[in-house]
């Protein structure tokens, strides 16, 4: 008598019975999925395609690759890599936060570092949803393992100029006002995970393993809503005190680089990080 009653349904509300299955079939899709383990190799879109190798000593750690490529309005330049990067953990300096809002959107932005180091070396990380070739970002199928995820260690002029020239986004540098100590255990505590995922892969999630609450959780921090509204995690950071400023208006008015970084693209690759820190120490009185 049931099944009876659902097949009279079923002939009696033929919309309401294509919705259910369409409905249906994306759970099942969607469930499919989430129970598939993630993977190392696919045909990654060229930028997310080396998976970085990190090792890590007592005094310092190496990274390779780094990327480092170059870009003009709307395209990619050069795809050049360094092989390896070296650096002494005492040599670190200070960290500096980088938010890039998303176009259309005061709620959602990519979030990166910049690590500091004596000589004015930078080095910066991305957290990023591994995409496929010809793969597109969605927030929404974001939540349901539709990309797995990966660190990019990169310089800091791959990251910003990437944003400012060649997608035309706003980029805003921030210097994190925290400890030494805090900012190396900050750092070692994001090279451990990135060098977990060179051998055991974890699923991007939009909720819980975004750009954003990947740097929160190896900070220590509690959860937040500004982790998932990314958008606000500036104005989050700052009414923590870890952002400086007299106000967060302030804060975010000298942050913003944009067009100090289209400006130097043009300069030679060589001068770009001493360059850029003396304007981020200049508008920020260090």
């Amino acid at each position: 008598m049931g099944v009876k009653r659902i097949l009279d349904w079923f002939g009696a509300n033929p919309m309401r019975s294509a919705i259910a299955c369409i409905v249906a079939i994306l759970v099942l899709g969607s469930a499919a999925n989430m129970l598939s383990p993630p993977q190392m190799v696919r045909n990654w879109y060229p930028y997310l395609s080396h998976t970085p190798q990190v090792e890590i000593s007592e005094t310092g750690f190496s990274v390779s690759p780094v990327s480092d490529w170059s870009y003009d309005y709307g395209v990619e330049t050069d795809t050049t890599y360094q092989d390896s990067a070296s650096y002494n953990f005492d040599h670190l300096r200070r960290v500096w936060f980088m938010l890039e809002p998303q176009p259309g959107s005061q709620l959602a932005a990519h979030t990166l570092l910049l690590f500091e180091f004596e000589g004015d070396r930078l080095l910066g990380l991305t957290i990023e949803a591994r995409r496929e070739e010809g793969e597109d970002y969605s927030a929404f199928h974001g939540q349901f393992n539709a990309f797995e995820l990966i660190y990019i260690w990169a310089s800091a002029r791959d990251l910003l100029v990437r944003r400012a020239v060649m997608l035309d986004h706003e980029v805003f540098v921030y210097p994190v006002d925290i400890t030494d100590e805090q900012n190396r255990m900050l750092l070692t505590h994001l090279l451990e995970r990135s060098q977990s995922l060179s051998h055991t892969p974890r699923y991007y999630n939009t909720i819980v393993s975004n750009c954003t609450n990947e740097l929160a959780k190896a900070a220590g921090f509690h959860w937040a809503p500004a982790y998932v509204l990314t958008g606000r995690s500036d104005e989050y950071l700052y009414r923590r005190g870890i952002l400086p400023g007299a106000s967060f208006e302030q804060a975010h008015r000298r942050s913003d680089i944009t067009t100090f970084v289209q400006a130097l693209n043009e300069a030679p690759p060589e001068v770009f990080d001493r360059a850029l820190l003396q304007e981020l120490r200049r508008r920020n009185h260090l």
